[in-house]
């Protein structure tokens, strides 16, 4: 930049240099039409008035202005008028300037780059390791909430009774009454508490008597709820019937899956008792 102000102040003390240190008196000189010619336009003055603000960010900005300079001035005269041949002879003593100073500008241009690049990275190193601190101290706090609904589960366990034959008999039978919606539910329910268990499978077989007390009482709430909604939306639709036979054939499907649940559930109890 200090090498470019040195060029800059050599030009604009050029003798030739006066016409282009104010902006064009397009009213006085009576130049209506250099508006529609000229889409920018730039002087010296201009220039040095932003250099010394620092509205400039880098050097490629004041050279791409200093030249606007002169070739608004060629693009609006002639060749052969004096603003045109002064122009023109001002801009090859810049461009000559310009190009003493270029390697020294690539040379920081790439050095900035470097600079800025390295910058970047260790940004991005910062944000990812404050990234990954959060997602340690997030982990540790789900792990520590996990802990506590354990215990406090096992405490609601112990302080619940446990299921007798007779209420577990009751929810097999009742299992064997829901919408298979909610049959997956309930089975989904169980796979909850063991993973191995087959939830998704066309054919199950539960064995209530090995299931989780906290299981049994899931299953027992879910159960009483869903029943209980069946037969509200049952007794408030009793006068609705189904119209087409793929109703009437979804509704076979879903009581012979109901069916194919309770024969499964029955049996395993049914072999229970004959090993007692």
């Amino acid at each position: 930049m200090r090498q470019f102000a040195t060029m800059f102040r050599q030009i604009t003390q050029n003798k030739w240099a006066w016409p282009f240190m104010e902006p064009v008196d397009v009213k006085g000189l009576g130049l209506h039409d250099y508006y529609k010619v000229i889409e920018k336009p730039m002087d010296l003055g201009t220039i040095k008035k932003k250099m010394e603000g620092s509205d400039y960010s880098n050097v490629r900005e004041i050279y791409a202005d200093v030249r606007l300079v002169f070739k608004n001035a060629m693009k609006y005269n002639e060749a052969k008028e004096d603003v045109y041949v002064m122009a023109q002879s001002l801009l090859q003593k810049f461009e000559e300037k310009w190009i003493h100073i270029m390697p020294k500008l690539v040379e920081e241009e790439k050095k900035q780059a470097d600079e800025e690049a390295e910058e970047h990275a260790n940004k991005q190193l910062t944000l990812e390791a404050a990234q990954a601190e959060m997602a340690r101290d997030l982990s540790n706090e789900l792990y520590e909430i996990d802990l506590e609904l354990e215990r406090l589960r096992e405490s609601v366990v112990q302080r619940c009774r446990k299921l007798s034959t007779q209420e577990k008999k009751g929810l097999s039978a009742a299992l064997g009454r829901l919408s298979p919606e909610d049959l997956s539910k309930a089975l989904k329910m169980v796979s909850e508490s063991n993973p191995s268990f087959p939830a998704g499978a066309p054919e199950v077989e539960l064995d209530i008597d090995v299931q989780t007390d906290v299981t049994l009482w899931r299953l027992k709430v879910f159960v009483q709820e869903a029943l209980k909604a069946a037969a509200n939306k049952s007794s408030g639709g009793t006068n609705a019937q189904t119209n087409n036979n793929n109703t009437g054939e979804i509704n076979k499907n879903n009581a012979k899956r109901r069916r194919e649940i309770s024969d499964a559930i029955n049996k395993a109890s049914i072999k229970r008792a004959k090993k007692a």
